[in-house]
Order: structure tokens, then sequence, then C-alpha cells
């Protein structure tokens, strides 16, 4: 593998020399309790730190020196940086804002999602913006995106073989991310599986998504080239898993908390910890704000009954073991990325120090490191939002159109059974005009996906979801393109033009006018601001607003998120239609919006 992103900054000279005592260490953690993940043990030792790499681990003090940095650690543990393997840095926060929030709290390497990156910046886009974010403290590391999360025109020739291999060829992209499309796999659809060999041919990973897959299914999942999942939901999924060889990622986040019951399959039914990893999944703001990040995985599994020291190495030595980063990260031992997190504990592990590469980077949970100025906006995006007001402003756009020589017509409602899984339920209504007419159906909305280009709109009626909103606009949702709800088409429109004034975002309105705007230009998923408080605020301005307005689950984000996608099950409104997932049927194409 290139691992040049994780070049030495020491050479192994300086190393040997600080480790003998005959050169100075930069940095000496003097008397604290090392978790060593290696043997499974907690010992008393010194750790002599030379540039960005560890090069001592023991009981003497030779490598101190006049100009040492010295941290005591006495009375506090000594944990290797947490890592986590599957971010998705986009949820309002963006790369920069997320570490800002998250490597006071110990997570010192963050393996990321490139989707909404790659498909708003493309490949080269996409490079300088990985380029211009090495500045950031910590380790950031990359997977790259086999297709997107919805079928649309045009989008292999996006996702060609050739663009995919140019990402897996940079040092920083060490894999190819999940495919949340996994009956792709399974259908052994060349298109995917040349580039997961290619990956495998350089000594990178291919990542997974096998939500729903059967046992049997999954056997044909794994002879893909997939090596691990984060979906299991069940004790007997991480079984399956397991058995079938996959490194097996237990999930706590906003959308899926369950890490309390999956982690039985250690604390009830006995099985070894040695390939499981754990992951935050992408969690929204909130969710962070009040459980923290990879810390918050810690806490869940120490009080489900993960004894410490084997919680601490499935989000350090696993993980780096499942990345082929070892070598580097995951421990405290000589050569090791000097990764390390100082606690007052091992219940809380909330962290008094961080330090990164060497380098002291938070203490008391606030950051003391400078993070890089990044514009994201600078960067040529290639999906702008060009949709004009004749467009938008049309009433008839967002109405379910149906054939208007009968009275009454049968729709597929989409009905959200929870916050992100949907099921068919059909409706009888009136026609008016040429269209199903929801007026006398409280709880009903209507539903229209907008390409960013005005080429295509998809419809949709949902139940179930927001019973009382007047317009939603939102480019927050897998395809990005406009996304817009609501039972009164005058206010749908008016939300969807402000949306495309502001370069992206969600919009609420209620009698005609705005009650909330929310712009994320970059990508239409994210804030440009540096600061994790930005995104937690718009999360709680959000959740608040559809809370008022009828949304009744726990994940407004990811609702918006998947309503759009094709992977998950029930109907959904995609760049193809009204598609039933499960049945894989075009219940009604999407038209040309002109």
């Amino acid at each position: 593998m290139n691992r040049q992103v994780l070049s030495y900054q020491a050479t192994r000279y300086e190393l040997i020399e600080v480790a003998k005592g005959k050169k100075p260490a930069d940095l000496f953690v003097r008397g604290g309790r090392v978790v060593n993940v290696y043997s499974g043990e907690i010992l008393p030792a010194h750790i002599a730190v030379c540039k960005d790499r560890i090069a001592y681990v023991g009981e003497s003090e030779a490598a101190i020196g006049e100009d040492t940095i010295i941290v005591d650690a006495e009375n506090r543990w000594v944990a290797p940086g947490f890592i986590e393997p599957h971010a998705h840095p986009w949820v309002v926060y963006n790369p920069i804002s997320l570490t800002e929030k998250v490597l006071p709290l110990g997570t010192t390497t963050i393996v990321h999602d490139n989707l909404f990156f790659y498909l708003h910046l493309g490949a080269e886009g996409f490079q300088k913006m990985v380029e211009d974010l090495r500045g950031m403290p910590g380790l950031h590391l990359w997977l790259a995106r086999l297709v997107s999360q919805a079928d649309y025109t045009g989008e292999r020739e996006e996702f060609s073989s050739e663009s995919v291999r140019k990402l897996l060829d940079l040092p920083d992209v060490i894999g190819t991310a999940e495919v949340t499309r996994w009956p792709l796999l399974y259908d052994a659809d060349p298109f995917l599986l040349e580039t997961v060999e290619y990956a495998k041919s350089i000594g990178k990973i291919s990542d997974g998504h096998t939500s729903g897959c059967s046992y049997e299914r999954l056997n044909s999942i794994v002879a893909s080239g997939i090596s691990g999942c984060h979906e299991a939901i069940s004790v007997q999924e991480v079984k399956d898993r397991l058995r079938l060889g996959l490194w097996t990622t237990l999930r706590n986040s906003s959308l899926r908390p369950d890490l309390p019951e999956i982690v039985k399959a250690v604390t009830e039914h006995g099985l070894p910890t040695h390939r499981m990893l754990m992951t935050t999944d992408g969690p929204h703001p909130g969710f962070i704000e009040k459980q923290g990040f990879v810390d918050g995985l810690l806490r869940v599994a120490v009080e489900s009954g993960i004894p410490p020291v084997q919680a601490i190495q499935m989000v350090t030595l696993n993980a780096a073991q499942y990345l082929g980063l070892d070598e580097h990260l995951g421990g405290i031992a000589p050569g090791r990325r000097a990764d390390l997190v100082l606690l007052p504990d091992l219940t809380t592990f909330r962290p008094d120090q961080v330090v990164a590469g060497g380098q002291i980077v938070a203490e008391k949970v606030r950051l003391t490191a400078s993070m890089p100025k990044v514009d994201f906006l600078s960067y040529p995006q290639k999906k702008p939002l060009v949709l004009d007001d004749a467009t938008l402003l049309n009433p008839d756009r967002y109405r379910y159109p149906v054939d208007d020589r009968q009275e009454s017509v049968t729709v597929p409602v989409i009905q959200f059974k929870i916050a992100v899984i949907t099921k068919r339920r059909d409706v009888s209504l009136p026609v008016r005009n040429g269209y199903a007419d929801i007026s006398d159906h409280p709880g009903l909305i209507y539903g229209a996906l907008i390409d960013r280009d005005g080429q295509w709109i998809s419809h949709g009626i949902l139940d179930n979801f927001l019973d009382e909103v007047d317009g939603m606009a939102s480019t927050y949702n897998t395809t990005t393109n406009l996304l817009v709800l609501g039972r009164d088409p005058v206010a749908m429109g008016k939300a969807a033009s402000r949306v495309r004034d502001m370069g992206g975002g969600i919009v609420l309105m209620e009698q005609g006018e705005p009650i909330l705007e929310i712009p994320l230009p970059f990508t239409g998923m994210m804030t440009t601001s540096p600061f994790f408080e930005t995104a937690a605020q718009i999360h709680r301005s959000l959740f608040q607003a559809v809370r008022e307005r009828g949304y009744r689950f726990q994940d407004i984000l990811y609702s918006l998120l998947f309503l759009t996608c094709d992977s998950l099950p029930g109907p959904r409104i995609t760049p193809n239609g009204l598609f039933d997932v499960k049945s894989k049927t075009v219940l009604l194409p999407s038209v040309h919006a002109e």
C-alpha cells in the first residue's frame, strides 16, 4: 500500500537513538498507566516521543533532555488514540468542524467517506480538498465510493473505474467505501468488482454495507472482496458476519443506537472481540453533543459489560489491523504514531490531554492545536443549482400527476414506519385537474425531487412523516437534488426557490413566510463553518421545527437523507421516479420538468 501519508517525520536512526537515551525526546509522558493493547495489560511506564513517533516505552527516563516537553501522567491512564473507521463527515458539519469537536474527545484518526465531496467536486476537486485538509491535526484518511446511493442517468460515467482508481492511488485514500446497494455485488456486477479487485491488488481495503442481507446471500458479498461490515443490528447478525470472516464493526449512532444490544454477542454469547471494531457511523450533531464520539462508544461498551482494556482494543488496535495500518497506528509501542489519550479513569473516557502525531492538541476537552483555513467554496462544484422560478414557483410541479379521466385514483403512498424505513400504503384520493388531491386527508403531504439542472422531476405522497408542514425544501438528501415536501404546493415552490437562492440548504415555509432557513452551501449538505457548534445549533433548530409540525422519529437528517436513496426497504422518491426498493419497481416514473 502507498503509505506516503503515514511516512515518518522521525527517522529510524533518530528513534533508535532516543530509545537508547542517547538523543533527547521531543515529548516525554512520565509516570502513566499505559494501556497495552497488544498484551491486554495495564502497565506503569514512561513514553518517549521523537517528532511524530513513539521511540520508547518503559522505566527509563534517560531520554529526557533540556528541551524535552514533559507531560506528567501520574495517576492517569494513557491509551492509544481512538480510531473512527467509518465516518461520514458531511452531516451538516464538515471535516474541519467535526475534527474541532472530536479530536479533544480522543479520536485522533478518522476514516472519512468521500461521497458528496466526490459527487460535487469530482476527482480533481476532491484531491485538492484532501491535500488542503492534510494540515488538520490528527490523521485523516479516506474511503472512495464506487457508486452513489441512488441510481441516476450518468452515474456510471461519473464513477468510472478510471476516476475511482485515481483516487485509490492517493496515499490518503486507503480503500473503497461501503456499497449501500449491495445487490450489485451479489449480482457480480463487473463495474464494481473490477475496482474492488484493483483496490485489493494495491493493498487497500474494501469496506462493506450489508443491511438486511441474509446469511446465504452474505456468502456472495464476502466472496466479492468486501472486508468488513457495520450493519449488524442483532447478535445473530454479528455472529453471521464473524463466521464468514468479515471484520465486524459494532455501531452506536443517532440512527441506530444498537451497541447495548449487539454487544451481548460478547457479554452473553462469549464471542471474542479480536475481529470487532466500533463506529458512530456519522451521527447527527446533537448526538455528538450529548454522547460524544468514539469516547462515547467506549462508555456504552463498558457500561454494557465489556472490560475497559478490551473495549479500548476494539477502537485502537483492531481498527488499525482492519485498515491494514497496525504498523503505524493503534498501539503504544516504538515506531507507532505518537497518538495518545490521557484519561482520568476508564469509565467516562473523557480525556485530560490528547497527543496527536507527537503534538499536544487538546487539554481538558478543548482544542489547543490550530486548524487550517480551508475555503470549501473555492473548489469548483460540478452541480450548482440552476433551477429558474418558472420551474420552482409553479405549484403544479409538486402535485401528484394522475389520469384526469378518473374521479378518484389509488395512489401508492410512502408511509414512514421508523425514521428511515417506509412501507407502501395504497390510498384512494380524489382527482382534481389531473392531480391526486390530498386536501381532505390530514397527515398526507406531497413530495417531489427536482434535478439540480431542472431536467426531471419525481413525485410521491408521504404519510406519517410531517403532518403539518406547508412547504419544506432541502438539498440535504442522498442525491443533493432539490427535495420538496408539504401540503401547500404554493409554499413548497417558495421554499424551493429560497433554497436555490441560498445555494443549497433547508427552508421551512409557513403562511407564505420562511420560518426556518438553514444555508448549506457546500455540496448542499454542509455548512462552511469551522466550528462544530454551528452544526449543533442548526440541528437543534431544525429538530424543534419539525417536531412542532408532526415529525415523530429521532433523526430528521437521516429521514431526509434516505428518502431519496434506493437501498432501504419501501417506496422512495429517487431520480428515476417513485421507486419501490423491495420489488425493484418504478411506481411512477420521473418526468421532464419543462
